[in-house]
């Protein structure tokens, strides 16, 4: 694999380390620094000309800035005459914002789908889009990994004999929820139906499904402030769950999010590492994390050869 040209931005360097380590490979030579007034400089100080280049970069926390260290990295590479580039996101930031939710407002996903094109981005790679029809907003191909095949592996093999239910949190959720189900042996799911009352807040107010007496697994694609998720498990023990657990793909763990689920009734959280823990949320032993990189090492590797990897989507 000496001949892939792997980079990364600064974002999320240990998961472009593991990734690069799965490749038997190193991450490609850039010097990436700051004008005084906080503008960003990028150096590529290896030979991409006609190479096809991976950048591995996400979209975290401070999402910002790191959407424009991406996008000026993106043009130094095509400026150095790299022959493709594939942008590897393992968490796409501003995903959320997938249409009008109101008059007058912006649809935030296909701004930032735009500039990674117009940047230089030839390709997308990404784990677990908030919504599928996020490919759309691209013009260019885009590979969506799902992280639920490994989140469940990693579950049962701590779990393996519970009776459970995987439960949605809310109504959008549900094909994620009977995806993580169908790994899950003697599994059912349900769905709790919630009211979002502004920004950041949502209140659990129903239960559709039976999980008296069951394990309980939440799957959810990211985990923000964490203030849903810990409801909902709440309302799940009053609905008679033993025991609730947590799933997700991308931990954003915005604000108190660790704090809420150290102190709340959700036994265990699973996520992947697409994003950096905080101190806080490394600190917190109900959250455990399960690497991604093998994953997207696999898919690069299939991409640059030109081989399939439509069977990573399981």
């Amino acid at each position: 694999m000496s001949s892939i040209k792997l980079f990364a931005g600064n974002s999320n360097r240990p998961f472009a380390e593991s990734t690069a380590s799965f490749l038997k490979t190193q991450l490609g030579q850039m010097n990436i620094s700051r004008f005084a007034d906080g503008e960003v400089q990028v150096e590529i100080r290896d030979n991409v000309r006609g190479a096809h280049v991976f950048l591995i970069q996400s979209a975290c926390k401070p999402v910002n800035e790191n959407y424009m260290e991406l996008f000026i990295i993106l043009d130094a590479l095509k400026r150095a005459s790299a022959g493709e580039i594939t942008l590897v996101m393992p968490y796409y930031g501003y995903a959320r914002q997938d249409r009008k939710s109101s008059p007058r407002a912006p649809i935030s996903a296909k701004c930032m789908a735009d500039l990674c094109s117009t940047a230089g981005a030839n390709r997308l790679l990404v784990t677990d889009l908030h919504s599928p029809q996020i490919q759309g907003f691209f013009n260019i191909p885009v590979d969506n990994l799902f992280a639920g095949p490994t989140l469940a592996q990693a579950w049962l093999s701590n779990y393996p004999d519970r009776e459970v239910v995987c439960v949605s949190p809310d109504a959008g959720g549900m094909e994620r929820v009977r995806s993580f189900a169908k790994r899950v042996k003697n599994s059912t799911i349900a769905m709790i139906d919630k009211r979002r009352t502004e920004k950041n807040k949502a209140k659990a107010i129903h239960l559709v499904g039976d999980v008296k007496g069951k394990t309980a697994v939440l799957v959810d694609d990211m985990i923000d402030t964490a203030g849903t998720l810990c409801e909902a498990a709440g309302k799940l023990l009053e609905f008679g769950a033993k025991e609730v657990f947590a799933v997700a793909s991308h931990p954003v763990l915005s604000a108190t999010a660790a704090e809420r689920i150290e102190e709340g009734h959700l036994k265990e959280v699973y996520v992947t590492d697409t994003i950096p823990l905080s101190e806080k949320a490394a600190q917190c032993k109900k959250i455990k994390v399960i690497s991604l990189a093998p994953l997207m090492g696999e898919a690069i590797s299939r991409i640059f050869d030109k081989k399939s990897v439509s069977s990573l989507f399981n």
